[in-house]
């Protein structure tokens, strides 16, 4: 039979690692790491979570197993250009044959980096999106990587990105690639236990935001056909098997963000939050994200002097989640009229009763459903609470626009004047 020579894309590149979920996941560490014939592994973590224990309780199990293993402690919380090179500077010309990341998305990221960089030495702009960086593809595959996440956030255990603070243009972007997603996840939700609530309210929108965008990206038979299967894109756009993950993620938000926030020793609903994490990221690590996501890596990067309650950190920093989440309510009035189903369709799940409501109606109110939920833990009221103005909204805007491999999955054509209501309208709330 011939296959049709289809002008957009037919083919649904879906990518999925091994996870082992569930309490005392990470305990099973060292078994895994014997099962890929490690002789000599190296653990990355920050200051903060090698306090709590888990780190050299991993490196003990691992050692069971008669494998050496180094830690590696000085991962920057929110990593910069700066942090990546430093990292694979310090771990240059040390012979690991297994990363074991242990923490939040800061941490797994920064271990893709170092793996990256030191298998394939290049400044890490080389790397980096365009018109940031250059784009080069990564040449090959990369160490193998265990990834532990201490946080349900970022989903970084199942994506192919890393994110990062360019210092010198202020603001955030991202390398994405197939050969940056872990080997495999091993998903603990004991280990989220020790988030403060302001940590867990962070993270969990992050989850949400994730869900949602990757949920209502352009649809991937919507886009161009690569020319050849090397040239397709990591993020391929919205898709029948993302979906089913997104929906379910966004689902567990609206039912357990609220008790994981109010209770940090709530285990079922650190157990669901987890899992929603996992669901949202491998969701969004195949269709990508939109907007959100796009606007957040300037609101990070331009940071001035807010430092975030809750975070253990001795410097300005806006935290992942806050930067996405701030602008997602403007975001989803502006894209709910090109697909209201699904945007009404998120509304219910988060607890929104549309009965009686038109489809467009139903779509209109997931930015009340955001709104509220930010309410109910306590977030910040918008841009503005995170120490910008309208002043700084140019240059917002000209940092959004410099996120093309996100902003492609837009479902509707977005640029500079649409940019700039959708910052106007994030500015405050409530």
């Amino acid at each position: 039979m011939q296959v049709p020579n289809y002008p957009t894309e037919s083919i649904i590149a879906f990518t999925a690692i091994p996870i082992k979920f569930g309490f005392g996941a990470s305990d099973e560490a060292g078994y895994e790491a014997k099962r890929l014939g490690a002789n000599k592994v190296l653990i990355c973590t920050d200051k903060n979570l090698r306090e709590t224990g888990h780190p050299d309780r991993v490196k003990k199990v691992i050692e069971k197993e008669g494998i050496g293993v180094e830690i590696y402690d000085e991962v920057h919380v929110e990593p910069t250009d700066k942090s990546f090179d430093k990292a694979a500077s310090d771990l240059k010309g040390s012979e690991f044959d297994l990363y074991v990341a242990i923490g939040g998305g800061s941490t797994i990221d920064t271990t893709k980096a170092a793996n990256l960089l030191i298998t394939y030495p290049a400044p890490i702009l080389e790397y980096i999106n365009k018109p940031i960086g250059n784009a080069r593809p990564i040449p090959g595959p990369l160490k193998p990587t265990l990834a532990i996440p201490t946080t349900a956030g970022t989903g970084s255990e199942t994506t192919p990105a890393a994110v990062l603070d360019i210092l010198d243009m202020k603001l955030k972007t991202g390398i994405s690639h197939p050969y940056l997603r872990p080997t495999m996840a091993l998903i603990d939700p004991l280990l989220t236990v020790s988030m403060p609530p302001e940590v867990t309210a962070s993270t969990g929108t992050d989850v949400l935001t994730h869900a949602l965008e990757s949920y209502t990206t352009m649809p991937f038979d919507k886009r161009k056909r690569p020319d050849h299967p090397s040239q397709r894109a990591a993020y391929i756009g919205s898709n029948i098997i993302s979906d089913i993950w997104c929906v379910k993620a966004i689902e567990i938000v609206g039912k357990y963000l609220r008790r994981a926030v109010a209770d940090p020793y709530d285990l079922e609903a650190r157990w669901h939050m987890m899992a929603g994490s996992t669901f949202a990221g491998i969701g969004f690590g195949n269709s990508g994200v939109h907007i959100p996501h796009s606007m957040a890596y300037p609101i990070a990067g331009m940071v001035r002097d807010y430092v975030p309650p809750g975070y253990n950190v001795d410097e300005p920093m806006v935290p992942h989640g806050h930067s996405v989440t701030v602008t997602a309510p403007a975001a989803f009035k502006f894209t709910a009229a090109i697909w209201p189903e699904k945007h009404a369709h998120a509304a219910q799940l988060l607890g929104i009763n549309t009965e009686g409501m038109s489809v467009i109606e139903a779509a209109m109110a997931l930015p009340d459903a955001i709104i509220q939920l930010m309410k109910d833990i306590g977030f910040p009221s918008g841009i503005a609470e995170l120490g910008y103005t309208e002043a700084d909204i140019p240059q917002i805007v000209e940092g959004t626009l410099k996120q093309q491999r996100l902003l492609v999955g837009c479902p509707r054509k977005v640029g500079e004047k649409e940019l700039t209501q959708i910052a106007k309208e994030s500015m405050k709330y409530w």
